[in-house]
């Protein structure tokens, strides 16, 4: 049988006071991330810097003063995303990126957002999987594959894991990203990065991480 054809993107929910979003029960596995506001899903309420891991038909309902979601979800390539409709707010597309799949036999979903101080950098390195990385705060540049691009709040990137990855945060600024990334159900609990460069693997690092969610998933 033939690997499933997948993808991960990033959308945005802006939603309206009492707003909800059903989500089907489809092949798709979403977190949600709470940008501002307030949503109550699977049974609790998440406010801002919050996330909550959502499959097989969950509904998200945004509180009394409405909410801004970053949904980042795993899914198979030919299911749309589900929009809100006009009455409810706006949903709009960031990224979307085909996966080479399966990441491995078992797999997990993590979530967490990654923090620099002014002038931070991450040495060179790679991660066991794929993920979509959001600048919340700050200003960072990412050296991958001989190019560098810059982002700031609001924009979003792809890594796949395997390529060498240098960021360079800003220097006037604290700066930090919300990532969702899948990996090997092996990293349940453990870091995912590699040090490319002997040299660095012992060197004081600068970035601190904020885990939300770290579930082992069927693939």
């Amino acid at each position: 049988m033939s690997a499933p054809v997948m993808e991960m993107r990033l959308v945005e929910d802006v939603m309206a006071a009492g707003a909800s979003l059903a989500l089907p029960d489809d092949g798709v596995h979403s977190v949600c991330y709470v940008v501002h506001g307030e949503i109550t899903a699977d049974g609790t309420v998440r406010r801002d810097d919050e996330a909550v891991y959502l499959a097989g038909g969950a509904e998200v309902q945004a509180g009394r003063s409405g909410a801004t979601v970053w949904r980042y979800e795993v899914a198979p390539a030919g299911v749309a995303a589900v929009c809100l409709d006009a009455a409810s707010g706006v949903t709009r597309e960031k990224l979307r990126q085909p996966l080479a799949w399966p990441v491995a036999d078992a797999i997990l979903i993590r979530a967490d957002s990654v923090s620099f101080p002014p002038g931070g950098c991450a040495f060179l390195h790679t991660h066991q999987g794929p993920g979509i990385r959001c600048l919340i705060d700050g200003g960072i540049r990412i050296d991958a594959l001989g190019h560098s691009a810059s982002y700031g709040p609001g924009a979003a990137w792809f890594e796949a894991g395997p390529d060498a990855v240098f960021a360079q945060a800003a220097t006037d600024r604290p700066s930090r990203f919300i990532r969702v990334m899948v990996l090997p159900a092996a990293l349940h609990g453990r870091s995912s990065i590699a040090y490319v460069n002997a040299e660095d693997r012992e060197k004081p690092k600068s970035q601190v991480y904020k885990g939300y969610v770290d579930r082992i998933i069927e693939p």
